[in-house]
């Protein structure tokens, strides 16, 4: 009589599935799910690899605060079809960077929908002196105001040079009064 072992496997590996293979703990092992350390480490590797590659390209993935400095230096003209790069439309709105910027804290006269003559030309004065005070130097722009576009898509910002907003100069002028939220008209 030939001997023929007798093999039981332990407790250990008694779950046995031929497509899932041998589990140790005791139960048939489920492929597709993630233990929640792998997915951690991912994550983890994930971030520090965006860390280097912003280190290493100099991108400012997080923004550090919400005023910049910006040259103005002559660099801004009056806004046309074919020129919108960087150009002040009229005494409180200017595009620069591929944005549309609305200065946060006034309201000049429109230059565009104007309802009567007198606004047009007093939109015309705001608008150049805009364009003047701009580009008599470096300048600051900043969100004071805590939203971030209007419900036309613009950005709200302040232009600043040396603490001062330039729209304040205007309504020093008489150009622009302070923007208090509500449309009033500029004639009569």
């Amino acid at each position: 009589m030939a001997w023929v072992p007798f093999y039981r496997p332990s407790a250990r590996f008694r779950f046995y599935d031929r497509r899932r293979g041998f589990s140790s703990s005791g139960r048939p092992t489920r492929y597709g799910r993630f233990r929640v350390s792998t997915v951690r480490l991912v994550v983890l590797v994930g971030i520090v690899a965006a860390i280097f590659v912003k280190e290493g390209l100099g991108l400012d993935i997080l923004p550090t605060s919400s005023r910049f400095s910006i040259p103005g230096g002559g660099e801004f003209t009056l806004c046309s079809r074919g020129n919108q790069a960087q150009c002040v439309v009229d005494g409180d709105t200017i595009h620069y960077g591929g944005l549309k910027i609305r200065l946060e804290d006034i309201d000049a006269p429109e230059t565009y929908q104007y309802k009567c003559e007198s606004e047009l030309a007093l939109g015309k004065r705001a608008t150049n002196r805009l364009l003047e005070l701009i580009n008599s130097g470096p300048f600051e722009l900043g969100n004071h105001g805590g939203r971030d576009e209007d419900r036309y898509g613009r950005k709200l910002r302040t232009i600043e040079r040396h603490g001062r907003s330039l729209g304040e100069i205007l309504v020093a002028e008489g150009l622009a009064r302070h923007w208090d939220g509500a449309r009033r008209s500029w004639c009569g």
